[in-house]
C-alpha cells in the first residue's frame, strides 16, 4: 500500500509495558516494517542491564541515535519499539528523524509491570530495574502527536484504539482506513 507522507510511529514506555508486542502487532496491522528498539542496544548495555545496572544518559544517546537511524532508514512508514522515557529523548528522536513521530505511550499500575517482568523469561533487562524505569519516566501528556495508553487491556483493544487515534491525526487516514483490524 502506497503511504502518503512519512508515518514514524514509536510506541513508547517503561520496559514490561508491551511496547514490543504492541508496535509488532501494529506494524503487522497497518502493513508497515517494525523497528525493535531492544535490538540496537549495544552489547555494553545490555551487559550493564543483564548485570542489575540501570541505563544513565550516557549509555542510552547512542542507542536513541541508532533507533533515529533505523527510523530515517525505513524512508517512508514504520513501527519502532523504545521507551523514550524522558522527553528530551523523544525531543531527540524528533529532531534527529526531522519528521513527524507519532508517539503511543504504554502506562499501567507498576504492580502489573513488574509481574510481566517476573513472568518474562530470556530477556536482559531484569525486574529489578523497573524501579528506575519509572524514576525516569516523564510522562508526555501534553506532547505534540501522543497519545497516553493504559497497557492494561487486550492487545486487540489498544490496536482498535490506536487506529482510531491515528485516523484523526492529519494525514495518516490514508494508513489505517483500508486494513482491517485483526480478530482476537
Amino acid at each position: 500500500m502506497k503511504k502518503t507522507e512519512p508515518v514514524q510511529i514509536v510506541v513508547m514506555g517503561v520496559s514490561g509495558s508491551g511496547k514490543s508486542t504492541l508496535a509488532s502487532a501494529l506494524a503487522q496491522t497497518l502493513d508497515l516494517p517494525f523497528i525493535e528498539g531492544d535490538a540496537l542496544h549495544p552489547h555494553s548495555n545490555i551487559a550493564k542491564m543483564q548485570a542489575g545496572i540501570a541505563l544513565d544518559d550516557a549509555d542510552r544517546w547512542p542507542w536513541l541515535q541508532a533507533v533515529s537511524e533505523q527510523i530515517l532508514l525505513s524512508s517512508e512508514c514504520a513501527v519502532a519499539s523504545c521507551s523514550a522515557l524522558k522527553k528530551s529523548y523523544r525531543d531527540f528522536l524528533r529532531a534527529q528523524t526531522g519528521q513527524p513521530l507519532y508517539f503511543i505511550c504504554l502506562t499501567c499500575d507498576p504492580v502489573m509491570i513488574a509481574a510481566r517482568l517476573q513472568a518474562r523469561h530470556g530477556h536482559f533487562m531484569p525486574a529489578s530495574l523497573l524501579a528506575s524505569q519509572l524514576a525516569s519516566f516523564e510522562n508526555p501528556l501534553g506532547e505534540p502527536a501522543t497519545l497516553i495508553l493504559s497497557c492494561d487491556q487486550p492487545v486487540s483493544a489498544m490496536l482498535a484504539t490506536c487506529k482510531t487515534w491515528l485516523e484523526d491525526q492529519t494525514g495518516l487516514s490514508a494508513i489505517t482506513k483500508t486494513v482491517p483490524l485483526p480478530e482476537s
